[in-house]
């Protein structure tokens, strides 16, 4: 009889940083500071606000809801990624299930908590971010469309949630907000049709599966089309020269993304959009120091 081995710490470490994607965690933290310094401000007491613990409380919250968001999406998702990716599975591979959702509902709980000591609306924000991505992950990420909107949604939340606590220059935030959801939306789909396989086999009905890659394209790129269009619209009403100029410069990788669309056809081809859409996000978020 064999007994298993207990798996090295290192190897445990790196698969539970894997599981809660510390590198879109990072961006998440980034963008937070980046949205506190240079759009609610003032810019120029930026080491002050660097040293301010609400924010740093703030985003600790952000990220604690997020990283449980990540696990309990792994662990709903354990069977289909074992078809469309399993060499990223963490769950039952470097941890077991049970301690999955006990870390899960343990972040979730710190991170309402940090909120409710901030504000009785970041905590609310909190509690509905944590809600939401609990039915998106059980639920809602095997509908078509609705699933997408709501994690794109849960994607602008990070800068939502600095809009409903400082109520200072919320309307650059909100604008920055709609941008992470549009690309978000975006790249959701992108995943969808790259994750058609593994999706299909075990009774999703994501949009490529319902309506076939190439309507899904098509209505790819009237989200795209609608989505510039809304960007340079807000900063014409703004008579925001410079927020003009800024979309100006993000239309360059996007309508790359969109030429490349056009003729992606494999896993390896959906990949590489998804990356783009990564890329687009976080040069979305450096663009903030010049808006």
């Amino acid at each position: 009889m064999t007994t298993r081995q207990p798996i090295p710490f290192s190897a445990f470490a790196l698969g539970f940083l894997r599981l809660i994607r510390v590198q879109n965690l990072l961006i998440v933290v980034l963008t937070q500071f980046l949205a506190r310094i240079v759009l609610v401000g003032p810019r120029e007491a930026w080491p002050k606000l660097l040293t301010d613990p609400t924010i740093w409380l703030l985003s600790l919250s952000t990220v604690c809801i997020a990283a449980a968001g990540y696990i309990i999406n792994d662990y709903f998702d354990i069977k289909i990624d074992l078809v469309n990716k399993p060499e990223r599975v963490i769950i039952g591979r470097y941890l077991k299930r049970r301690v999955a959702i006990g870390t899960h509902q343990l972040l979730n709980v710190i991170g309402c908590l940090i909120g409710l000591y901030l504000s009785k609306w970041v905590f609310l924000t909190d509690v509905i971010s944590a809600s939401l991505l609990w039915l998106y992950s059980s639920h809602l990420k095997r509908q078509p469309f609705i699933g997408n909107i709501v994690v794109s949604l849960l994607t602008a939340l990070s800068l939502i949630v600095l809009a409903v606590y400082y109520r200072q220059n919320a309307e650059m935030l909100l604008i920055y907000a709609l941008f992470s959801f549009g690309i978000s939306l975006v790249r959701e789909i992108i995943k969808d049709m790259q994750d058609v396989r593994g999706d299909a086999r075990f009774g999703c009905r994501t949009l490529p599966i319902v309506w076939g890659l190439r309507r899904t394209k098509y209505l790819l790129y009237v989200l795209i089309g609608s989505f510039i269009l809304s960007m340079f619209l807000i900063a014409d009403s703004l008579s925001n020269l410079r927020l003009g100029f800024i979309f100006l410069i993000l239309l360059i990788p996007i309508i790359w993304l969109t030429y490349r669309l056009v003729v992606a056809d494999t896993r390896r081809d959906f990949g590489y959009l998804s990356n783009l859409c990564k890329l687009i996000m976080l040069l979305g978020v450096v663009s903030m120091v010049w808006a």
